[in-house]
């Protein structure tokens, strides 16, 4: 499928599907919609109680973006981090030397790490630093069978009109069984059919504010 890099609202890149008309991120910023959708309602959510260590799981790797400012963000707060990133259909070596988070994110010191996220080999685990552990694994997401495992997910599919199987109850319930108990999933969608389907499996969920472009978004935890 025709894959084509281009600049979002906030100055970032993202990548676009012209077949699909469909795009990797919000075309109203892709670093924007990063950092409030699964950073503010997402990571420091889970961070309001005191935590060392911590298991993330993100459903669709793609770019890259999540897992760099994650990697930036708890850098800060030293806490110890396993970041596993699914992705059925990895972004190109061409594509990721298109992309311009190191500087927009004024990340220059970290470019290596931006770079080794990608470079290092899938289905193996990776030390990005001490204190960040990565597993990529090249996996269709209705293969997931990761039981109590995670304390945040980043529900990071590509939306519902085009690839609509990704939001169903079937991949909620494992989404449900890999997190652990009071772990929280965030997602940029807020159709009513995918809170109902998170609910459905035993979610309790909440609509917040969406990032720039859009009016709502969704949080879900299990109790």
């Amino acid at each position: 499928m025709k894959r084509e890099v281009f600049i979002t609202s906030d100055g970032s890149t993202s990548i676009h599907l012209p077949d699909w008309d469909e795009q990797y991120h919000s075309k109203h910023g892709a670093i924007q919609e990063a950092k409030h959708v699964f950073i503010k309602m997402g990571l420091y959510k889970y961070l309001e109680k005191p935590v060392k260590q911590l298991s993330i799981l993100e459903i669709g790797f793609g770019t890259g973006l999540n897992a760099f400012i994650t990697y930036l963000e708890t850098k800060k707060k030293e806490i110890s981090v396993s970041y596993v990133g699914i992705e059925a259909y990895p972004v190109s070596e061409n594509e990721i030397e298109s992309l311009n988070y190191v500087s927009e994110l004024n990340a220059l010191a970290f470019k290596k790490d931006f770079k080794q996220i990608h470079e290092v080999a899938w289905e193996e685990k990776h030390s990005v630093s001490a204190n960040f552990q990565l597993l990529k694994r090249k996996q269709f997401f209705e293969d997931i069978d990761d039981v109590d495992v995670f304390n945040l997910i980043y529900f990071d599919a590509f939306g519902a009109k085009n690839q609509p199987e990704l939001w169903t109850e079937s991949i909620f319930n494992k989404m449900y069984i890999a997190l652990k108990k009071g772990g929280v999933l965030t997602t940029y969608s807020a159709k009513g059919s995918v809170r109902r389907a998170m609910q459905a499996v035993g979610f309790t969920v909440e609509r917040l504010d969406g990032p720039p472009g859009k009016r709502e978004m969704l949080r879900a935890t299990k109790s």
